[in-house]
């Protein structure tokens, strides 16, 4: 059949292509002929373009646009779907409708696109009702809280359900720094099942990191069948036969993007083959909206940190202290009892900087901070409270706790090409009033200070007071 004039009759990219039922591979889907707008998207001149051949010719493989022909010619009926499309950094609206077709072992079909760089609303909400009362719902969810993380749970809970899908979860992905974290999850409460977490080991990060080349920079990656399971093993073997060994027969995985990076994923496991379309179309409207959630809250985290944290030694400011005080004088976030407080000064850092220059000053904080560092944990907050002043809280600890801190705190305190510093400290035994106990640390510490500075004359005493 000839289908150039037929085609010429489309203004927006058109081809016509066969999905030939009784061959396999790349030999299953071919581009039978294209419009011109089409040609100029894959040849550099009209008349390089062939006829019959594979699509690959023209494009790299996608095996969710190959699951989207099946679904169409399978079906016999028209799909419209709209998506991003990491490959081109664009958002792609996407046309197949069914062809006659005279040959039973071949079926036809009309593929036709538009490509924007930006996301076009009234598109994206261009949905089924069952898909918008969805959304719709995740919306609403998001709003209903001011616990981000509370409803992030629920979101992915009504997903799950949504899917028919034995698990649900958000990952947070940092590729730079190679750091995945689970953001939320719900299973089916089979008891055999354990959160995610629990499998983040090595071995899973290395999985994760094959995600990106499953997708090929598509919108997502989906396992509906057993051929999407033997394209995918061809790619990852490993993990396809851990997720067989694990009972996952069907598996969807969309990639959270913002600013053009990906941030993260939200995958659903086992979940009813029957619903692909349904989910696709679902998910792909809802990642997009979780993307900026997960990102705006991102950004504000970083911007509390930056708020809250000293960016030359990292470790909490002023600020942070301020408000860690503040919230035991109110009650808001009581300081666990017994504890104690502890001031550190550097020793000689005027000198220093005066010199030796600044940044051998900066090293010497930074090597006084490393030292306190060597001591933190969930009971131990370490903040810098002036420009050579550090200060720790350590909470719920005891005397003799205490005690070994300082003695370790001492034997640091003048080691050989090491930062030197002085010691002030004061334990709840002695007051549990924050502000008497810091008085009496950071008088401590000045006695201390005075009585180095008495065998390093070589040293220039700054003092603050």
């Amino acid at each position: 059949m000839n289908y150039k004039e037929f085609l010429s009759n489309f203004r927006r990219i058109a081809c016509v292509m066969s999905v030939n039922l009784d061959k396999e591979g790349d030999d299953r889907y071919y581009v039978v002929d294209a419009n011109d707008a089409y040609k100029r998207t894959v040849v550099k001149n009209l008349e390089d373009f062939e006829q019959n051949v594979p699509y690959t010719r023209y494009i790299p493989k996608a095996v969710n646009f190959e699951a989207l022909c099946d679904n169409c010619v399978n079906d016999d009926r028209p799909i419209h779907t709209y998506f991003d499309i990491e490959l081109y950094n664009a958002w792609m609206e996407v046309f197949l409708t069914p062809l006659e077709s005279d040959n039973p072992n071949k079926k036809m079909l009309l593929f036709s696109y538009e490509m924007n760089p930006k996301a076009d609303i009234d598109k994206l909400t261009d949905i089924s009702s069952e898909t918008a009362t969805n959304v719709l719902k995740t919306c609403l969810k998001l709003r209903e809280t001011d616990d981000f993380h509370k409803a992030m749970n629920s979101v992915i809970k009504d997903i799950r359900e949504q899917c028919g899908a034995k698990r649900c979860s958000v990952l947070l992905a940092d590729f730079e720094n190679r750091h995945y974290s689970m953001l939320a999850e719900d299973f089916d409460g089979d008891p055999e099942q354990f959160p995610l977490d629990f499998f983040i080991t090595d071995h899973f990060k290395k999985v994760i990191e094959t995600w990106p080349r499953l997708m090929n920079k598509s919108n997502c990656f989906i396992i509906a069948n057993q051929k999407d399971m033997d394209e995918a093993h061809k790619i990852a073997p490993e993990w396809m036969d851990s997720l067989k060994a694990n009972g996952v027969n069907t598996l969807v995985i969309f990639p959270l993007r913002s600013n053009n990076k990906t941030i993260g994923y939200i995958w659903a496991g086992n979940f009813i083959p029957e619903k692909t379309l349904m989910i696709k179309e679902t998910l792909s409207l809802t990642s997009f909206i979780l993307s900026t959630e997960i990102a705006n809250e991102q950004n504000i985290h970083k911007l509390k940190v930056m708020s809250m944290t000293d960016m030359l030694t990292g470790v909490y400011n002023r600020n942070a202290m301020n408000n860690r005080i503040s919230d035991e004088i109110t009650g808001n976030n009581a300081i666990k009892k017994p504890f104690g407080i502890f001031f550190i000064d550097v020793n000689g850092l005027k000198t220093v900087n005066d010199t030796k220059g600044h940044l051998a000053g900066d090293n010497l904080l930074k090597d006084v901070a490393s030292t306190l560092k060597e001591y933190q944990n969930e009971k131990k907050e370490i903040y810098r409270v002036g420009g050579d002043e550090f200060m720790v809280i350590s909470t719920d600890t005891s005397f003799d706790e205490f005690a070994k801190m300082k003695m370790s705190l001492i034997d640091k305190s003048e080691r050989p090409d090491r930062a030197h510093f002085a010691i002030g400290l004061c334990h709840s035994d002695e007051t549990d009033d924050i502000l008497k106990a810091m008085q009496k640390a950071d008088a401590r510490m000045y006695e201390v200070k005075a009585d180095y500075y008495s065998r390093h004359p070589e040293y220039v005493w700054h003092s603050k007071r």
